[in-house]
């Protein structure tokens, strides 16, 4: 009888607007599942109506499961960062609130010590014209977010906001990530 080694993990990653960060790692190979939520916040099944708000303290994120022998959490991190601006605190391009933070939410030490590792050296390198605002925190409950808002872009590309958003985003992942897209 054979022994198969699970190698699927989790990462939370917030980074802006859920369905622009979904896009993106949805088209990876090695990733199995990414869902759209809130995290990070104070109260309990939080809506997407009083996330809006921001007075919640949620972050609007997504939970990704992955294969670590296919995709490592190092290529999660470095796709999480070329893929929006870890330099706005609070804010993402015209998004602005702490809904729309840029943080990543570590559900082991090692993969605390990672996201730390990995942007010490974006700071190091000057990879970016200011210095990364990108919070490191331990994950929390991790709410899903409405149905409507799960595989958002998939299911309506046709939309302005998936055109002009979320479009140059796949864009750039096609670009410089070829290697790794399913």
């Amino acid at each position: 009888m054979s022994t198969t080694i699970t190698t699927y993990e989790t990462a939370t990653f917030a980074g802006g607007c859920f369905w622009c960060t979904e896009a993106v790692f949805q088209r990876l190979k090695g990733v199995t599942q990414v869902i759209s939520g809130y995290t990070g916040g104070t109260i309990k099944n939080p809506s997407y109506r009083e996330i809006c708000t921001g007075r919640t303290g949620h972050a609007e994120a997504i939970q990704i499961t992955f294969d670590s022998a296919v995709i490592t959490y190092e290529e999660l991190l470095e796709v999480f960062f070329a893929t929006h601006d870890p330099t706005t605190k609070d804010r993402q391009g015209n998004d602005v609130g702490t809904q729309y933070r840029s943080e990543i939410f570590y559900h082991t030490n090692l993969q605390k010590e990672k996201a730390e590792k990995f942007i010490k050296f974006l700071g190091e390198k000057n990879v970016f014209e200011a210095p990364v605002v990108t919070k490191v925190s331990e994950a929390q409950i991790f709410y899903n977010a409405e149905e409507d808002h799960q595989n958002y872009y998939n299911d309506h590309r046709a939309q302005p906001y998936c055109q002009v958003i979320i479009n140059p985003k796949i864009d750039k992942l096609k670009e410089y990530y070829t290697e790794k897209l399913n």
